[in-house]
């Protein structure tokens, strides 16, 4: 299976940049379900306090996004965003149990979370700077549109154009994973200021819940770092 390529310019925004890759093969897997409410569970740890180093780990990604130009004030990474979500509602919505899953992940260990189609990509993900012309397809007021990220941001790409802006903020449709089935890839995403057995459990809990998501299914996984 081909895994991402972290290329060399991101060990100048984030030497300590550190992530799991997981590719899931569930073509051939039939459908299964979990039974507690994980998301719920998430939320609730999140409201009494969440992982000791979270408050940490979310500001290592604030200072992150300000060295490739973004505002984390209004554009936060993935997982702030979900905090904040939580600490102003109480709770999180249920999507589906697929999306649920990666964003209660990302809730308990303070840590982004993505997940991707991946038989919608065209070659390897890739975590790159942006020129600025690459393509990225979204949605504004209902309608389809493509946009273009800003020069010197962080994205994740493929070889036809932007799969996810400003690092972590915001997927694109293209590659979006709504359901369960054929091939899917996440990407776990920290910094130092996350203990890396933390990530390993972060890892270990969203593979468990895809394995009960999509029984039998071939799991592929990765650690990758900045070279």
């Amino acid at each position: 299976m081909d895994f991402p390529v972290i290329d060399t310019d991101i060990k100048k925004i984030a030497p300590d940049f550190r992530a799991i890759s997981i590719l899931v093969d569930a073509k051939d897997a039939p459908r299964g379900k979990i039974s507690n409410d994980f998301l719920g569970e998430a939320c609730d740890f999140v409201r009494t306090g969440g992982p000791q180093w979270a408050d940490a780990h979310l500001a290592s990604w604030a200072e992150v996004y300000t060295r490739f130009g973004a505002k984390p004030n209004r554009t936060p990474c993935s997982a702030q965003a979900l905090k904040k979500r939580v600490e102003k509602d109480g709770r999180l919505p249920s999507i589906n149990p697929l999306v649920d899953l990666y964003n209660a992940v990302s809730l308990r260990f303070a840590v982004p979370v993505g997940g991707e189609n991946f038989d919608a990509y065209v070659g390897r993900p890739r975590l790159s700077v942006a020129a600025g012309t690459e393509a990225f397809d979204t949605v504004a007021n209902g309608d389809a549109i493509v946009e273009h990220p800003s020069t010197g941001e962080v994205v994740w790409r493929d070889d036809i154009g932007v799969t996810c802006r400003r690092w972590n903020w915001r997927q694109g449709t293209r590659t979006r994973l709504d359901s369960i089935g054929g091939r899917m890839w996440f990407i776990l995403e920290s910094l130092a200021t996350m203990p890396e057995e933390a990530l390993e459990e972060a890892a270990n809990m969203l593979v468990s819940g895809l394995q009960q998501l999509a029984p039998g299914c071939e799991v592929y996984r990765q650690k990758l770092v900045v070279a």
